[in-house]
């Protein structure tokens, strides 16, 4: 018995630690939304963006960005990076998609640990746009924005520890619209 509690005592912190790792692996998996039911949508529409980076093709293309400051500030919010993904769908007339089409991916941030910061609603132009984070504690670990209009639909999922504050600098890039994030002002913003 003496022998069973002393291995016990000896195991039980690994066990601890691998159920640790498995929990915060599973969190940042759970960042990635499933968005390829939308692809669906893709014969309808008349423009579309499809951007699957996961982790190793983020990686390759930071290498793509100089030594420039404003492009080393992308280079390392990327390095933290797990995946983006953008589907984006575009109609040549109004809704020619249904709110169905994309409740599996509104279900999916309504669980999941997912909370919604930002909701822009405008009735007359008729856009929705919505913002979920993902925390683990203090980190930001996913990001996901909707945009809903009658001809176009965008949903851009980041996944990954994110610095909010760096995260305008990924506006126009890897298929992720004009978010309208206000950008911290550089010491070049302030000379002019």
């Amino acid at each position: 018995m003496k022998i069973l509690f002393q291995t016990l005592l000896k195991i039980v912190p690994v066990i601890l630690l691998l159920l640790l790792g498995s929990v915060i692996t599973a969190t940042a998996q759970n960042a990635k939304l499933e968005l390829d039911q939308l692809d669906a949508l893709a014969n309808r529409a008349s423009e579309t963006v499809d951007v699957k980076l996961d982790e190793h093709l983020i990686q390759i293309t930071s290498k793509l960005f100089g030594k420039d400051p404003d492009e080393a500030e992308i280079r390392d919010l990327l390095k933290k990076l797990k995946g983006i993904y953008v589907k984006s769908f575009s109609f040549a007339k109004e809704n020619e998609y249904s709110p169905a089409e994309i409740e599996s991916v509104l279900a999916q941030l309504r669980t999941g640990g997912w909370s919604k910061i930002v909701g822009v609603t405008s009735k007359k132009e008729g856009e929705n746009v919505d913002v979920y984070v993902m925390s683990v504690g203090d980190q930001v670990s996913g990001l996901a924005v909707v945009c809903l209009d009658p001809k176009e639909i965008t949903i851009v999922n980041v996944v990954g520890p994110i610095d909010l504050d760096k995260l305008s600098e990924l506006e126009g890039s890897f298929g992720v619209p004009d978010l309208d994030i206000a950008r911290p002002k550089t010491k070049k913003d302030k000379e002019n």
